[in-house]
């Protein structure tokens, strides 16, 4: 219409295409949601706190490797198949493969975790990553498998808090079996190890009626297919986990106008997939020995049974779209194997060690995610 002044969409809460879709699964029947005006973000360009978000990005990337590091290794090593070396090395190649052929379906749920304004969000990302990153680095100093993934989400929920109080926090929930937001996030990351735990468990007494004579015989075919349940294991994680430094790189981008739509570019993809998968050839020999030796020290059957059941529950998820720990996921299904054949020989002091340290975790972070972005704030560090 003549005459008729347009002006820009008012809402500057990111995630919403003019606060239409907070949400793309809940509320937008699938409609990928668009980057929302805020005057105060120069289009296309990253601000140095959006380089230095980034980057953040881009190290968890190489921590979640580190957790991740026993994953498609500690059965090989566990049963003899491999090398430390051999093992790290497929390791390598099993996840990068995984990084590169991964979808967005876990990329779109990690953006639904906080809405704040687009201006706000490299200063939300870099408080709640760094928050994460040094609570994972310290557990991994001292040998036990963390979860990144629960700090991750713990983490950016705090700092989410103080950027914009608690409707700046996505909680979600589950939309059909699609998780969503914080609380859907949680939820697949506590089911998803009893899962795990329960097919291996399963899966190990199965496969102990069907081998029970000819064992023996069968050995060196179990190996080989400790290899090929490995690689599965591998390409899940570099899926699963690649996905969620994915989608927080994808959303600062699209964020700072770098991109125009919620589509993860190939560069990322790319660069966060070797990331990803250099951290799981440097990742630590004390978790990759806790995974493989502390909780249950098996044997072929063994790891078949718990790649196997890991490799299904973490591509399952991935398909899904939830993020979930995928170092908790394996952990588990080794405790699963070990309860169903000797329960008394789990090393359940072990176990109690890491669920401690896994519960702790999200409260944890999201204070330190609230107290480096007020600390922020305060020193003119961030703004």
């Amino acid at each position: 219409m003549a005459g008729r002044i347009t002006r820009p969409p008012t809402a500057n809460t990111y995630g919403a295409a003019p606060m239409r879709c907070a949400d793309w699964r809940a509320d937008c029947g699938g409609e990928r949601p668009h980057r929302s005006y805020d005057p105060r973000v120069e289009s296309g360009a990253l601000s140095v706190t959006g380089v230095a978000a980034l980057a953040v990005v881009l190290v968890f990337a190489f921590v979640l490797g580190v957790s991740d590091a026993p994953n498609a290794s500690a059965t090989l090593i566990a049963t003899k198949a491999a090398s430390y070396r051999r093992a790290m090395a497929f390791s390598f190649l099993a996840h990068a493969a995984g990084g590169l052929l991964a979808g967005e379906a876990v990329a779109l749920t990690m953006r639904s975790l906080v809405h704040v304004a687009a201006a706000d969000l490299p200063a939300t990302y870099l408080a709640g990553g760094v928050a994460a990153l040094g609570f994972t680095v310290l557990l991994a100093r001292r040998g036990i498998p963390v979860s990144a993934s629960i700090a991750l989400v713990g983490g950016l929920a705090g700092a989410a808090i103080v950027q914009g109080g608690w409707r700046a926090v996505g909680w979600g929930g589950v939309r059909g079996v699609h998780p969503y937001g914080v609380l859907g996030t949680l939820l697949a990351i506590v089911i998803s190890p009893l899962l795990g735990g329960l097919a291996a468990g399963g899966l190990r007494r199965l496969l102990g009626r069907l081998l029970r004579r000819g064992s023996r015989e069968l050995v060196p075919a179990l190996r080989g297919t400790i290899w090929f349940t490995a690689g599965l294991v591998g390409l899940a994680d570099g899926s699963n986990d690649g996905q969620k430094a994915m989608g927080l790189a994808t959303a600062l981008l699209v964020a700072a106008g770098s991109v125009h739509s919620f589509a993860v570019p190939f560069w990322v993809t790319a660069v966060v997939a070797f990331t990803l998968a250099a951290g799981t050839a440097a990742g630590g020999r004390r978790i990759v020995r806790t995974v493989s030796s502390r909780f249950y020290r098996g044997g072929p059957l063994d790891g078949v049974a718990a790649q196997g059941a890991s490799a299904a529950v973490i591509l399952g998820a991935a398909f899904l779209g939830a993020p979930v720990s995928s170092s908790t996921v394996v952990a588990s299904s080794v405790i699963g194997v070990g309860t169903a054949r000797r329960r008394r020989h789990v090393h359940w002091p072990t176990v109690r060690t890491v669920i401690s340290a896994w519960t702790v975790t999200v409260p944890a972070c999201a204070l330190a995610g609230a107290a480096l972005l007020e600390l922020g704030r305060i020193s003119g560090a961030l703004r």
